[in-house]
C-alpha cells in the first residue's frame, strides 16, 4: 500500500506537469491563430486596432480551451505513460505486481478533478469573457459576433398594427435590447414581402425598434439609405435574449434557468439541454479519453509497438470528438433526446477503452 501510494502521487505529479505544459502550449497556439483570424476579418474596419484584436483573442481563450480539454487529456496521458515507460518505471512497477488499472487510477482521479474545475470555473469564466468579447466587438463596429457561434441565427415574427415583420440578427447584446447586423422583412396583407430593411444595429426601446445605418430595399427599386428608422414592436427583451443567445455564452449554473425560460416562451431549449448534459458528462468523457490513451500507450510499453500505434490513439480520440460533435448537433436540433446525445460518446468510448484494457490485462 505504501508503494502504491508513493507511485500514485508520483504518476499524478508527472501527469499534471504534462497537462499543464499542454495547456500553456495550446493556449498560446489558440491566441496566435485567433489573433491572426481576427486581424484578417476586421483589419479594414474603422475601429480596428492591434490592441483590441489581441484583447478579443485573449477573451476567446477560455471558450476555446473548453473545446480542447479532451485532447489535452488524451495527449498528456499518452505523454506521461510513454515517458514513464522509457525510463522503465512502469516495467519495474509491473514486476512488483501492479496492474494497468493501478497506473491509470491517479490519472483518472486528476481528470475527474480537471473535469469538475472545467464545469465550475472554466465554463462560467468562458461564458463571461465571450459576452464581454461580443460587447467590445460591437462597440468598436466589428460586424460579426464573436461568441454566438450560430451558423443560422433564428428568425422572429412579430405582428403589430403596422403589419407582420420577420426579424433576423447575427447576435444580441445588452440583455436582448440590442441586435447586431439585423434584417427586417416586412410583409403585406397577403404575407408577401413588401420590403427588406437591413441595419447595422437595432435597439429595442419602449414599443419600437430604432434601427441605425439603414438600407431599405424594395423589388425593382434602388436601395434607400437612411440614418435612423423606427419600427413598431410588441416583443420583450427577455424573449429576444432567449431567442438569440447561444448555449456557449451561458454559464453552467445559469443553464437550468435558461432552459426554464426558453420553455416558458415556447422556444426550443434543446441546445441548452444538450449543453447542460455535455458539461455534466465532461468528467466521465475525460475518463473515457484516459482509457483510450492507456489502451494505446500500455500496449506500446508491453509489446514495443511503433509510433504509428500512438498516432492511432490520437486519431481514435479525434474520431471520438467528431462523433461527439455530430451527435450533439442532432441533439441540439431535437432529432434525438439531448441527454442521449450528451452521453452516447461517453458510453461508446468507455466501453471500447475499458474492454480493450480488460482484455489485455485479464485476458
Amino acid at each position: 500500500m505504501i508503494l502504491l501510494g508513493v507511485l500514485s502521487r508520483y504518476i499524478a505529479k508527472r501527469y499534471l506537469f504534462s497537462f499543464t505544459m499542454n495547456l500553456i502550449a495550446i493556449s498560446a497556439l489558440i491566441f496566435v491563430v485567433d489573433f491572426g483570424e481576427t486581424a484578417r476579418r476586421f483589419s479594414n474596419v474603422a475601429g480596428y486596432s492591434a490592441d483590441i484584436a489581441a484583447f478579443l483573442s485573449l477573451l476567446r481563450i477560455p471558450v476555446l480551451i473548453q473545446i480542447s480539454i479532451p485532447f489535452m487529456v488524451l495527449i498528456a496521458t499518452i505523454s506521461t505513460l510513454l515517458n514513464l515507460s522509457k525510463k522503465y518505471e512502469l516495467v519495474i512497477a509491473r514486476a512488483s505486481g501492479l496492474s494497468a488499472w493501478q497506473f491509470l487510477l491517479p490519472i483518472i482521479v486528476c481528470n475527474l478533478v480537471i473535469g469538475a474545475l472545467s464545469i465550475t470555473t472554466l465554463n462560467p469564466l468562458g461564458a463571461y469573457t465571450a459576452r464581454l468579447a461580443d460587447e467590445i466587438a460591437t462597440s468598436n463596429g466589428f460586424g460579426d459576433t464573436f461568441s454566438s457561434g450560430q451558423e443560422n441565427p433564428p428568425w422572429l415574427r412579430q405582428t403589430t398594427s403596422e403589419g407582420t415583420t420577420i426579424i433576423g440578427a447575427r447576435s444580441q447584446t445588452d440583455n436582448g435590447q440590442l441586435l447586431n447586423q439585423v434584417t427586417f422583412l416586412r410583409l403585406d396583407a397577403d404575407d408577401i414581402i413588401s420590403d427588406r430593411v437591413e441595419a447595422k444595429q437595432a435597439r429595442l426601446s419602449d414599443g419600437y425598434w430604432q434601427l441605425n445605418d439603414v438600407s431599405i430595399i424594395k423589388n425593382g427599386e434602388a436601395a434607400k439609405k437612411t440614418a435612423i428608422l423606427k419600427i413598431k414592436t410588441n416583443l420583450q427583451p427577455e424573449f429576444i435574449e432567449e431567442a438569440f443567445s447561444s448555449a456557449d455564452s451561458v454559464s453552467f449554473f445559469d443553464l437550468p434557468t435558461k432552459i426554464d425560460a426558453a420553455n416558458s416562451f415556447g422556444l426550443k431549449a434543446s441546445s441548452y439541454i444538450t449543453k447542460f448534459h455535455q458539461l455534466l458528462a465532461l468528467p466521465a468523457f475525460l475518463v473515457a479519453m484516459t482509457f483510450i490513451a492507456g489502451m494505446v500507450s500500455l500496449t506500446f510499453v508491453r509489446f514495443g509497438q511503433s509510433l504509428y500505434a500512438i498516432m492511432g490513439g490520437i486519431l481514435a480520440g479525434f474520431l471520438l470528438y467528431v462523433l461527439s460533435e455530430l451527435i450533439s448537433a442532432f441533439g441540439e436540433a431535437g432529432a434525438i433526446p439531448p441527454i442521449v446525445a450528451a452521453w452516447i460518446p461517453v458510453i461508446i468510448a468507455s466501453t471500447i477503452g475499458g474492454t480493450v484494457l480488460l482484455h489485455k490485462e485479464d485476458g
